[in-house]
Parts: structure tokens; C-alpha cells; sequence
């Protein structure tokens, strides 16, 4: 380890600071651009010892958990809370920008929709059981340290004010001091608390965390590896008017804000589009809207999403037929025969993005594509792809869903 004074330069698209040296890029968590700082050195990585120069653009953070003084270390939920909002929300627009000049694509790319404090609905905490009780929070970033907090000023208030119960339901159900992982997620009946990660529990300690859970208002299902434990009552989300209640532990979007953001922009570009396939569909966030406006084919590998899709077009009125397929898109994706019968596709694939699927839509006559995406560096490749097949971007907006992160989702519209 050195130490050394450095200017950075940039911002990395971890939200890093970047520090240009002779012998190459330092990265130093928690600077910003202009900022002049001393530092401890490892390698390429470095920690702030100082700060001689600050940046106009940096803020106090809202919380005590956050930054190099953090209480009990370094929460590694949040990388960038230190940044005033305006540098903060084009530094994450220019992710998108700067995925889609890689792929030398000079798409327009419209403003950040804005993520606000205490709108994530859906928290994937690390915990481990310690003597003292169990230990609920996140790793520090680049470790396994798990940091605890007392407030996550991100979450819902519905999930913050239940930390201690949250607790005290896993802290039976844990026999060792191995890490693992809850999910939490607030839904209209209560929270939707999920384990991963650790040993069966017997049968004393599943009585012993069901009781604690019955005795706790607001507590809607606690599963275990997606076995429900106890389910007082169905936990449910809401699609714009349509119930439905998730696989446990499985996939929603964190924020309904976002989630209301990205269904309005998919719904307006599909438009008057009758025959619609919406792949990688999940348990229907965009097919059970789009059902609203013509007939839906969902595609997902996850046969549980499937279904709770399913019961829920089958129990709602009003909506135009759907139907659901099981089929693993990266290795079976929709051909061109199939393709043949949809005048819109939708498509909201993992970070991997949808490269096998985009090679087949690129061949396609689907008038109307709409891609969401997590990750704008493989969203930029399916993109390109679309491109070189005769499609044209018409609309490009990222959307805040992980506030003072390093990440951004975007939605991109396309026409052939």
C-alpha cells in the first residue's frame, strides 16, 4: 500500500472517481470530478484518506450508514450520495449515452426520469446470525462484511419500520453463521419476506418463527426457498388495475414509480398494435397492461411467474385473451415463422440482454419493438442489432429505478 495525493478526473460507471495516473486509472469510491485528494493505494484502488480540494457538486449524504465514516462500515447499497442531484441525474442518463456511442449508435436520448427517496418497494438484504442476534444489512462493496443499518433512507417506510421484526423472524430460522440473503418486498397485503440461502429448519424453529410472524401485524407470507412457511394472507401487487400475487421471492420491478414509467412508455409505442408478444415477461408487468389493448402471448423460463400471470389475466375482466408460454429465450428464441404473427413484441430480458431473440427480430416484419433494459451495455448491442436489420430508434429514456447507484434502466422504442 502507498500513499499519494491525485486528481480525478471523471466519474467511472461504477460511480467511482477516476484519477488518471502515469502508470494508469485509479479508482477512488466516494470522490468526485475536480476533487483533489489524498489516498491510500492498492493497486488501482484507492481509499480516501483526505480531501484537499472538494467539489461544488458534492453534498452531505442522508445517511449515517453511507460513505468512508459510515456507522459500522460502509453500507455498499449506495454509491453516490454525496453527489448534488443535478451532476447525479446526468451522470446517470450519460450511462445510456455513452452504451449507445459504443456501439457507434447516435440515438436521441431524452431526460432522466427521476427516482426519489423511499420509493423502493422491493430490498435484497445480506444477513448472518451473530450471538447477538441477527445481522441485517448490506456488504460493503468489494467484500463480504455485511454492514448493519438502522435506516435505509431508499426503502419504503413500510419495510424500514419492520427491520426488528424482519429480524426476529430469521434469527430462529438460522442454524449457522453462514451469510445469506432475504428478500423483502412490500405488496398491498403486507411485506412478502423471503430466505435464501440457508439449512432446512426443523420443526421447532419453523413454529417458532411462524408464531412471531402471526403475533406481527402486516407480515403477508414468509417462505423459504421458495416454500411458503406461512401465508396469512396472499401477498398482492397491482398491474394498473390488475391484482396479482408473485412467485415467492420471485422478480419485481424495485420501484412502482419506475415500473408506471416504464409501462406507460411500452403502452404508448405499442399503441393500437392487436396481436402482441411480450418475452421475458415475468409474472406480467407489460402483459397484463398490454392485454388491455390486444391479444398477449407471455414468454418466460420461470414456470411460477407463469402461472401467477396466468390465474391473474384469467381472474380480471376486461382484457383481451392472453396466453403463456415456458420457453428459454437465449437458447429458443422466437423465429422468424413465429415472429409472423405479432405487429408489436416487447421484450424486457436480465442484464444478459436478448441477443439471440434480437438476431431473429432483426430478420422479422414486426412493425413496432419495444426493448427494456437493465443494463444499457447489452441494450446497446441489441440495439445495433435491430439497427443493421432495417429497424429505427425512434425514443430512448432512461429511468432512476436504483437511486444513487450505478445503475439505470432504459426503455428504447423502435419501428420498421
Amino acid at each position: 500500500m502507498t500513499t499519494q495525493t491525485v486528481k480525478i478526473q471523471s466519474l467511472g460507471a461504477q460511480g467511482d472517481g477516476v484519477a488518471h495516473c502515469p502508470d494508469g486509472p485509479v479508482y477512488v469510491p466516494f470522490s468526485l470530478a475536480g476533487e483533489t485528494v489524498a489516498i491510500a493505494r492498492v493497486k488501482d484502488q484507492g481509499t480516501i484518506m483526505s480531501i484537499t480540494e472538494a467539489s461544488p457538486d458534492r453534498r452531505q449524504p442522508v445517511c449515517r450508514h453511507f460513505g468512508p465514516d459510515g456507522k459500522n462500515g460502509t453500507c455498499g447499497g449506495c454509491s453516490l450520495q454525496h453527489l448534488a442531484d443535478e451532476p447525479y441525474h446526468d451522470f446517470k442518463r450519460n450511462l445510456v449515452v455513452a452504451a449507445l456511442k459504443s456501439k457507434g449508435l447516435d440515438a436521441e436520448v431524452d431526460a432522466l426520469v427521476h427516482c426519489l427517496p423511499g420509493q423502493r418497494r422491493r430490498v435484497v438484504f445480506s444477513a448472518r446470525k451473530t450471538e447477538k442476534g441477527l445481522l441485517l444489512g448490506f456488504s460493503q462493496a468489494g467484500s463480504h462484511h455485511i454492514v448493519a443499518i438502522e435506516e435505509c433512507p431508499v426503502a419504503v417506510d413500510g419495510i424500514v419500520a419492520r427491520l426488528d421484526v424482519i429480524r426476529a423472524i430469521g434469527f430462529p430460522l438460522v442454524s449457522s453463521a453462514e451469510p445469506f440473503r432475504i428478500t423483502v418486498m412490500e405488496t398491498l397485503s403486507g411485506l412478502d419476506i423471503s430466505f435464501e440461502g440457508i439449512k432446512a429448519p426443523n420443526d421447532k424453529q419453523r413454529r417458532t418463527a411462524t408464531e412471531i410472524a402471526l403475533s406481527t401485524r402486516g407480515i403477508a407470507r414468509v417462505s423459504i426457498a421458495g416454500e411458503i412457511l406461512i401465508e396469512p394472507q396472499k401477498p398482492v401487487i397491482d398491474f394498473d388495475g390488475v391484482p396479482i400475487t408473485p412467485p415467492s421471492g420471485g422478480f419485481a420491478q424495485a420501484t412502482k414509480q419506475a415500473e408506471d414509467a416504464m409501462a406507460e412508455l411500452v403502452l404508448a409505442h405499442v399503441g393500437k398494435s392487436k396481436r402482441i408478444a411480450d418475452l421475458f415477461c415475468g409474472s406480467g408487468t407489460f402483459a397484463l397492461r398490454l392485454a388491455r389493448l390486444g391479444k398477449v402471448h407471455a414468454v418466460e423460463t420461470e414456470d411460477k411467474a407463469l402461472k401467477a400471470l396466468d390465474l391473474a389475466a384469467r381472474n380480471t375482466q376486461g382484457l383481451k385473451p392472453v396466453t403463456t408460454e415456458k420457453r428459454d429465450l437465449f437458447r429458443h428464441p422466437l423465429n422468424l415463422k413465429e415472429l409472423k404473427n405479432y405487429d408489436a413484441v416487447v421484450f424486457d430480458p436480465p442484464r444478459a440482454g436478448a441477443e439471440a431473440q434480437c438476431k431473429e427480430l432483426a430478420r422479422s416484419t414486426v412493425k413496432k419493438i419495444v426493448a427494456v433494459s437493465c443494463n444499457p451495455l447489452s441494450l446497446a448491442r441489441d440495439l445495433a442489432i435491430l439497427i443493421e436489420g432495417g429497424y429505427r430508434v425512434t425514443k430512448v429514456t432512461p429511468i432512476d429505478q436504483f437511486l444513487w447507484s450505478p445503475h439505470v434502466e432504459a426503455v428504447a422504442t423502435l419501428e420498421k
